[in-house]
């Protein structure tokens, strides 16, 4: 009996990435400097402001609140209209030293019977349905996305969009757990008032039918 699965994708300007982003741009930062910091950072976006918390061990010093802004720039977040604007939004830093206690649990004289803190578990699973291992809606899910981030760069074939995007996928498969077709494909993006709402909501889909997904489809083997 076939069914149907769905993968859902957001973009590197849905408020949850941002925050993944910037959190992993502390971390990368700190390691670059100090390979054996320790470092678990929590950062919460709301409106106009961006709060980084957690706890560090590290030897480097370094102006989180510039790193914030430079990756907020970086996703796009650069104009006061948006309302979140990495050059004018508040940046407030509750980031402190590791806790002893947590210290103590982690570090080891020899690195290989090295601690894990208070990390969590995650578990996942390979495919074979793409060269990326991932489920094939998912693939697609974020290539949809990986391609409007462009386009938005780009600002030429498509002039009206913002970071904050989503899309979902689903995909047919058949007895054997192949895939079969695409059942359903769902795009939803922040934009610029350019028309009235029918006109962009149909202006929207042209070009998401025109010229995105022709862009996507590019990037899978025929």
């Amino acid at each position: 009996m076939s069914y149907l699965f769905t993968s859902e994708s957001v973009s590197e300007g849905h408020p949850d990435k941002v925050a993944d982003q910037i959190s992993d741009a502390l971390i990368d930062n700190f390691l670059a400097f100090d390979a054996d910091s320790k470092v678990a950072c929590e950062t919460l976006v709301t409106t106009g402001q961006v709060v980084l918390a957690g706890e560090v061990k590290s030897k480097a010093y370094l102006d989180v609140q510039v790193i914030a802004r430079e990756v907020i720039n970086t996703i796009g977040y650069n104009k006061g209209e948006y309302m979140f604007d990495g050059n004018s939004c508040g940046v407030f830093s509750a980031i402190h030293e590791q806790s002893p206690d947590i210290n103590q649990g982690v570090e080891r004289a020899n690195k290989e019977d090295q601690g894990a803190g208070d990390q969590g578990m995650m578990f996942g699973y390979a495919t074979n349905e793409t060269d990326s291992y991932m489920p094939l809606p998912l693939e697609i899910s974020h290539m949809l996305l990986k391609e409007l981030a462009e386009l938005r760069r780009e600002n030429k074939e498509i002039m009206y969009l913002r970071p904050d995007s989503k899309s979902q996928v689903t995909i047919e498969y058949d007895n054997n757990n192949k895939p079969v077709r695409i059942d359903a494909i769902v795009v939803s993006t922040q934009h610029d008032d350019f028309d009235t709402e029918q006109n962009m909501l149909k202006k929207i889909n042209e070009d998401i039918v025109n010229i995105l997904i022709p862009r996507v489809k590019k990037l899978f083997p025929s």
